[in-house]
């Protein structure tokens, strides 16, 4: 299991000295404490001890600072479904979310199949896992990295181009 418990200060400065070497198809995954440790290799999981909501902002600006990734992000879509009474602060935190993601537009999938794409990505490709101590289900933010200077439109042009 590669996993560090860093502080605060140490985990802000780990995403930001591994940000230049992360590029198309990497992840950053910023997770609650039930969050399984993971036995691939290519997963570093950091412990952050600050709360999540905060974690997810720290990614967000630091990706925006970036040129030469952009991030697709992706929420559990139960979290829309949990309920007040069955997890209490769930309300809050999705409050909180919607404002840290207040300028993005992530992607709401079923949480198992935002695992399986993760996994299918750890074979192949680094992941890193911000491991919060927040204790509310389906709070997982996951960022799936793309090339910051080549847009998908581009990339359908050129395929189009190509195949003249």
């Amino acid at each position: 299991m590669n996993t560090t418990a860093l502080s605060a200060q140490s985990w802000k400065e780990t995403l930001k000295e591994k940000l230049p070497l992360l590029g198309h198809r990497n992840w950053i995954v910023v997770v609650d404490a039930a969050y399984p440790a993971q036995t691939t290799p290519g997963i570093v999981t950091i412990l952050c001890d600050e709360p999540q909501e905060q974690v997810v902002k720290t990614v967000v600006e630091a990706l925006a600072g970036t040129k030469h990734i952009r991030p697709v992000i992706y929420l559990d879509k139960e979290l829309q479904y949990v309920a007040e009474k069955n997890a209490p602060g769930i309300t809050a935190y999705r409050n909180a979310l919607n404002t840290v993601l207040s300028k993005s537009k992530p992607e709401v999938m079923l949480h198992e199949s935002i695992i399986s794409m993760l996994d299918e990505a750890g074979k192949t490709f680094n992941i890193i896992l911000l491991k919060t101590r927040l204790t509310l289900p389906y709070t997982s933010v996951f960022f799936r990295l793309e090339c910051g200077y080549w847009t998908d439109d581009a990339e359908k042009q050129l395929r189009t181009d190509m195949a003249k």
